[in-house]
C-alpha cells in the first residue's frame, strides 16, 4: 500500500467535490468516502470520514453496470448564495435522487435566496450520479449542486 497514492485519492475526492472514491486493481480496492456536512452545531469530531483499503480478490466485487466517463459528466452549480432543499417541503419526497433519470426542464432542488424560494432546473437530459450537498446547506454561487452522467 502506497500512503501517496492515497493522498492523491483524497486530494481528487476534496478537488472534485465527490462524496464517494472507489479504486480497485487485481490486488486491492481502495474506497474513500467523504462524510456530509454535519450540523454546524456538532463539534468536528463527530466526523464519519472512512477510508476503505481491501485485499479481497476484484471478482468478489460486482462490476458496475456501465463505466462512467467523467469527462461526459455534467454539473449543475448553484445559481446564487442560497439553502440548498432537496424537497418541496420538509415532509415531501426529495425532488431527485441518486440514480434519477431526468429530463431537460425537470426541477433538481430549490435555493432559497432572501425568503424567495428559487428552482433549480436540469440543463440536459441523463442520470443523477451524485449530488454533492445536503439538505439544508447553505450553497455558494457557482457551487457544484449535482453531478449528471
Amino acid at each position: 500500500m502506497n500512503i501517496e497514492i492515497i493522498k492523491e485519492l483524497a486530494k481528487l475526492l476534496k478537488d472534485e467535490q465527490l462524496t464517494v472514491l472507489e479504486v480497485e486493481d487485481d490486488e486491492q480496492r481502495i474506497r474513500i468516502e467523504k462524510a456530509p456536512p454535519t450540523d454546524k452545531r456538532q463539534p468536528n469530531y463527530l466526523s464519519t470520514d472512512t477510508v476503505t483499503i481491501s485485499n479481497t480478490p476484484k471478482e468478489m466485487f460486482k462490476a458496475p453496470d456501465t463505466e462512467l466517463d467523467f469527462n461526459d459528466i455534467n454539473t449543475v452549480k448553484a445559481p446564487m448564495v442560497g439553502v440548498f432543499y432537496a424537497a418541496p417541503a420538509p415532509d415531501k419526497e426529495p425532488y431527485v435522487k441518486v440514480g434519477s433519470k431526468i429530463k431537460k426542464g425537470d426541477v433538481l432542488c430549490i435555493v432559497e435566496a432572501m425568503k424567495l424560494m428559487n428552482e433549480v432546473v436540469s440543463e440536459c437530459d441523463g442520470e443523477i450520479v451524485d449530488i454533492c450537498v445536503s439538505d439544508g446547506d447553505m450553497v455558494e454561487f457557482g457551487q457544484t449542486l449535482f453531478k449528471i452522467f
